[in-house]
């Protein structure tokens, strides 16, 4: 079963409490989306400076193959192994630049899908933010003080009788 991280966001500046539909799950495991599109992928999850660093390393590589005149296969191999690297590797650069947003890990969740973690989480979660009930009332123990006496009244009467 695959495992997702929480994520709680920084706080706006109307909350008092994190939105719970604002959490973020990231999946571990290959992304084949990242792996297969990456730039599009990361656009996508707004990861910037991984994009920066990506289309650096990627232009880097493939002029520096072209220089020291490559041939074709050794090309397609270079950047079939930053494919694949970036499929394994997206979930690792999106929690770190959640990180560096702000961004609070709250921990992990396994789930056969990520709506049956959201599910599993929250019911968790809710347990643990639910206010405590308060303390039951201490009364003291009544005193016992012997028989009724003539002048005790009992029920609704006024007078003893």
């Amino acid at each position: 079963m695959p495992t997702y991280t929480v994520h709680e966001p920084p706080l706006r500046k109307d909350e008092s409490v994190p939105s719970p539909e604002r959490f973020v799950f990231v999946r571990d495991g290959f992304y084949f989306w990242a792996f297969a599109l990456a730039p599009l992928w990361l656009l996508l999850h707004r990861l910037w400076l991984a994009l920066l660093g990506y289309v650096i390393l990627t232009g880097a590589l493939n002029v520096g193959l072209y220089l020291f005149g490559a041939p074709g296969t050794v090309k397609f191999a270079a950047s079939f192994l930053i494919a694949l690297l970036m499929g394994f590797e997206a979930a690792t650069l999106w929690r770190s630049t959640l990180t560096r947003r702000g961004w609070k890990a709250l921990g992990f969740v396994i789930g056969e899908d990520a709506e049956m973690a959201e599910r599993r989480f929250y019911a968790e979660w809710g347990k643990r933010t639910a206010p405590a009930k308060p303390p039951e009332p201490k009364y003291a123990t009544p005193v016992w003080r012997g028989a009724p006496s003539p002048s005790d009244v009992i029920g609704l009467f006024p007078e003893p009788r």
